[in-house]
């Protein structure tokens, strides 16, 4: 064995011993040659994306609801699970452990949950605020027994258990957050501790901790907001928020208990048009075009874009 060969195994025998996993044999390391743009079905108009453990990212459809699978390495896709059809839009997604896609139902004030490896639709719930003539069902978080709706026109979150079996839930947003005119509540993430959720207030730029009472803080942000504010990514302590219109994403450092954030940077990417929602794998972060300062027509050309973790 020549002295190279030596340090080699040394070097990885030390990096197991000390709990990482090399480079070259990490799982979600993508290789430098996978594609940074992803296409999407002319027409399609993206707007939640969703990665599990595998090098895969599903797309959902404003105009049908369709589900697009494409691979990270190939850039190649096709569609999983054909949608509700016409009004029936997919927006936010998540991906639990056992395969399956929580989908948000915007404006049908719906949520279903889809079986990755089939498509089969597993589950399909209606969330429409009572008395309410006006819903946005937006994004989803998961959490370790429920998954929770955002509704961007009603102050409420709907906590959907993860066993498919109980009932929705509505809980009622309380505190700070005031419902105005425009887009309300869109993303949503945990907290770093887990043990409430973090929303963000698209039209006013602010963000909020909601306990699971639906009880609402806001986080202050100094002079600062997330105006246009959409998908949340939370990595660690930093929650990442992209400003859609704008064309970047803020990368907020939380304090311990998330009720205070600073806003370290911005960065942009002259391939963003528009983008949604957020989604890691691997370096990089991957982000959907929703082009909605574009006429949406049947030609329309739609991506993906991927771009490195600030």
């Amino acid at each position: 064995m020549s002295r190279r060969t030596l340090a080699i195994v040394i070097s990885t025998a030390l990096a197991v011993v000390a709990g990482a996993t090399p480079a070259a044999a990490h799982p979600s390391a993508p290789a430098t040659k996978w594609p940074t743009t992803l296409t999407l079905p002319a027409g399609f108009q993206p707007e939640g994306i969703a990665i599990g453990d595998k090098p895969y990212a599903y797309f959902g459809s404003r105009v049908d609801g369709d589900i697009y699978k494409v691979s990270l390495r190939t850039g190649k896709g096709s569609v999983l699970s054909e949608g509700p059809g016409a009004g029936n839009p997919s927006l936010g997604l998540k991906i639990d452990n056992r395969d399956r896609l929580f989908v948000a139902g915007g404006s049908a004030g719906s949520a279903r949950v889809v079986d990755l490896r089939s498509g089969r639709v597993l589950k399909s719930y209606t969330l429409k605020t009572p008395g309410s003539t006006a819903w946005f069902v937006n994004d989803v978080v998961l959490t370790r027994d429920a998954a929770w709706f955002t509704d961007s026109a009603n102050p409420v979150l709907w906590k959907v258990p993860l066993n498919l079996r109980s009932a929705p839930v509505a809980v009622p947003l309380t505190g700070d957050i005031q419902y105005t005119t425009g887009n309300n509540a869109n993303g949503i993430s945990r907290t770093p501790d887990g043990r409430a959720l973090i929303v963000v207030q698209s039209n006013l730029g602010k963000l909020f901790k909601v306990g699971y009472d639906g009880r609402s803080t806001e986080i202050k942000l100094g002079t600062e907001t997330v105006v246009n504010g959409d998908g949340l990514w939370l990595r660690g302590r930093t929650l990442y928020v992209v400003q859609n219109r704008l064309n970047v994403i803020a990368e907020v450092a939380l304090d311990k208990r998330a009720t205070e954030g600073r806003v370290v940077s911005r960065t942009g990417s002259a391939a963003f048009d528009v983008p949604t929602t957020i989604a890691e794998y691997g370096t990089k972060f991957y982000l959907p075009n929703a082009r909605f300062t574009t006429p949406a027509e049947p030609a329309t050309t739609y991506n993906a874009v991927a771009v490195p973790i600030p």
